[in-house]
């Protein structure tokens, strides 16, 4: 899970529309590591589990190309509503209702949004590396309909290595594709100097950072981006309809993961009891949702449980004391925080592209001859990458459902939450016409 100190700056220090991001990769990567050592030593401590937890990619995804810039809002802004998520998680928590809104939405479409952000972020690594763009079409493959240029080559030698790597079970694949790539692209650097993409001038040169150190690869570590959140920002810029539905499909990707997530780590190092939890399941889910809050108060996006804990789990990690020392190695890994602006993105995208593909292998569990739960699941895994939007995909998925359901005389079966989320949604998809209609601005 180590690549996430590369995959998340790389992320969130991207410009969108003229915001600028809260740090410098390296920054931001310091930044990283930071909360991610800070909540996994606590997960050691509180739950006495074999968790890790560190930015989880489908949140940031959706913080950078989602939230950041809509109507204005900044990353500070987005931040702030990762905090109120967070916030929201804990008193489900706290009160017992986590469950009940667990079972509030169908099985297949809680698959169907993991699918779906899989597909987005995938997409999302494709573009970054300019292996598909727009062109004469919406979007075309490399320039002008094929691929050209160096960088290309290592993105292309980065997924391939590390497909060949994940099929000879090789441990430790995505890292290891990144660094080698990373490795290949400063030597094309040094020796070619193709220095940065530039739509007039430079149109194969390298998508963001340009890979060469500047300075020491050591540093002392950052907290440049520690406290910069804005919790009110968002409700001045998108209204309050938008910010609670906002909240609400961040609080849907972040919510099931970890359920999940616990229970195969538990499974994995039998470690659960009679009933199938593990015996501090409170206390796993409360340091879960504290980590969703310090990662937006950390200016990190939120923080989350990682399958990847079950590595350990393999090897022998039975207690917290696994986490312990996986949080410690994070901090260490604060101080080499500038190595993380020499990657390119044609290195560390194919990783996002392989999350993508293992995301997408959860759509087999979605029955596709029931067209009640399928067309539902089909949009909201389609309309997250086309739509370029996570909230459009869960809005279009849970009004489908609701729709479908009462055109099967199934009304009783709605649970009252997705009558309310998709009577939200109808509001945030139709807002803007009705105020052109009102002529209200």
């Amino acid at each position: 899970m180590s690549y996430i100190l590369v995959l998340n700056p790389l992320i969130l220090s991207t410009p969108h529309d003229g915001i600028a991001p809260l740090g410098t990769t390296a920054q931001i990567a310091s930044g990283t590591a930071f909360i991610a050592g800070l909540m996994t030593i606590l997960m050691g401590v509180v739950a006495n589990y074999p968790l890790a937890l560190a930015a989880g990619l489908g949140i940031n995804a959706m913080v950078a190309y989602t939230l950041v810039g809509m109507h204005g809002m900044t990353y500070a802004d987005a931040m702030g509503l990762i905090v109120i998520e967070g916030v929201v998680i804990l008193l489900l928590v706290l009160t017992g209702f986590r469950e009940a809104v667990f079972r509030a939405v169908p099985a297949q479409l809680k698959t169907a949004i993991s699918v779906g952000l899989g597909l987005f972020i995938a997409l999302i690594g494709l573009i970054d590396a300019k292996v598909v763009r727009q062109g004469g079409t919406p979007l075309e493959l490399g320039l002008g309909g094929s691929l050209q240029g160096w960088p290309t080559l290592v993105f292309m030698f980065g997924l391939f290595l590390t497909l060949i790597l994940m099929v000879r079970k090789v441990r430790g694949a995505i890292l290891i594709g990144i660094l080698s790539s990373t490795v290949l692209a400063v030597i094309i650097e040094a020796v070619a100097h193709l220095g940065a993409f530039n739509a007039e001038k430079n149109k194969t040169g390298w998508s963001l950072a340009v890979p060469h150190l500047n300075g020491s690869p050591f540093a002392m570590p950052s907290f440049e981006t520690l406290g910069k959140f804005s919790l009110l920002g968002s409700i001045d810029k998108v209204g309050i309809v938008s910010v609670v539905l906002l909240v609400f499909t961040l609080l849907l990707a972040d919510f099931f993961d970890t359920m999940g997530t616990m229970i195969a780590v538990g499974a994995e190092g039998d470690l659960l009891d009679s009933e199938g939890n593990p015996p501090k399941t409170r206390e796993i889910l409360v340091v879960d949702s504290l980590a969703a809050v310090a990662g937006g108060a950390g200016g990190v996006s939120s923080n989350t449980s990682y399958i990847e804990s079950a590595t350990g789990v393999g090897e022998g990690a039975r207690t917290g004391l696994a986490s312990v020392v996986t949080g410690c190695l994070f901090f260490l890994s604060m101080f080499i925080a500038p190595l993380v602006s020499m990657v390119p993105y044609e290195a560390a995208t194919p990783a996002l592209v392989i999350v993508g593909f293992l995301m997408m292998t959860q759509v087999a569990e979605i029955d596709w001859t029931d067209l009640e739960i399928a067309i539902p699941s089909f949009l909201t895994i389609a309309m997250m990458p086309f739509s370029y939007s996570i909230t459009n995909g869960i809005g279009a998925g849970f009004l489908s459902y609701v729709v479908l359901a009462v055109a099967r005389g199934k009304v009783k079966q709605i649970h009252p939450l997705m009558w309310l989320t998709a009577a939200l949604f109808l509001v945030y998809f139709t807002l803007a016409p009705i105020k052109a209609i009102l002529g209200v601005s």
